[in-house]
């Protein structure tokens, strides 16, 4: 006799609340400054208002949305100045990982990055842009992992949704497919060989690539709504 038990979904109606809102500010279906109206929330992800308003809170916390006296909520608007805050805290620790993790030289580590690799690779090549975030957030929580850099990666990770909101417009630039994974190369590369200071330069220069591309975008944004 078959048990009566209900199985849990793997995710609760608010994850996935979350998980669509978030996809949709990365895809800029919600552009920078939009007013999110809770009734018209409800009604396009099919979910109650109290979990409307604990997503909304939730973004909020992540930086995506912000709360304006007199429109409400509204898609939160990186100025180019941020990103350039953000690209340097990501550029110091991403360096100091990379260089670790080519001194520690361990074999299995290297393998997981390299595994990872390929599942970026593949996602671009695939255009799957989703995937591409995905699998470079697990690229980075493996490396910071490997180099033993736990507290540097609980910074990192605190702003890994900005982080891929940013990463999300630089990904879709021109020629940014084929000169993202190269740099990328370059950082696995060098820690392969055991190369820390190669590393260290590899990742702060794919960085900084990333860094003036997305203050390039904001800062066309932010003169197109003045």
């Amino acid at each position: 006799m078959e048990p009566l038990r209900v199985d849990r979904p793997a995710k609760t109606l608010r994850e996935l609340a979350l998980e669509k809102m978030r996809e949709a500010i990365f895809s800029q279906r919600f552009k920078p400054g939009a007013r999110l109206v809770e009734r018209d929330l409800c009604e396009q992800l099919g979910v109650s208002r109290t979990i409307v308003r604990e997503v909304l809170r939730h973004l909020e916390t992540e930086g995506l949305v912000a709360t304006m006296q007199a429109r409400g909520p509204i898609v939160a608007r990186t100025t180019a100045d941020q990103a350039r805050q953000i690209y340097e805290i990501r550029g110091v620790l991403e360096g100091s990982a990379a260089r670790a993790c080519a001194e520690q030289q361990d074999p299995a580590a290297i393998a997981a990055l390299e595994a990872c690799f390929a599942r970026i690779k593949t996602a671009y090549a695939g255009a799957d842009m989703p995937a591409v975030l995905e699998a470079t957030t697990e690229f980075y929580r493996t490396l910071f992992a490997a180099a033993g850099k736990d507290i540097a990666w609980g910074i990192v990770n605190s702003l890994t949704v900005r982080i891929n909101h940013l990463r999300s417009m630089t990904i879709q630039t021109s020629g940014r497919s084929v000169d993202g994974p190269a740099q990328m190369q370059r950082i696995v590369e060098a820690i392969k060989a055991g190369k820390g200071d190669e590393a260290n330069a590899a990742a702060l220069q794919h960085v900084k690539s990333a860094s003036a591309i997305a203050q390039r975008l904001l800062q066309e944004q932010e003169e197109a709504s003045l």
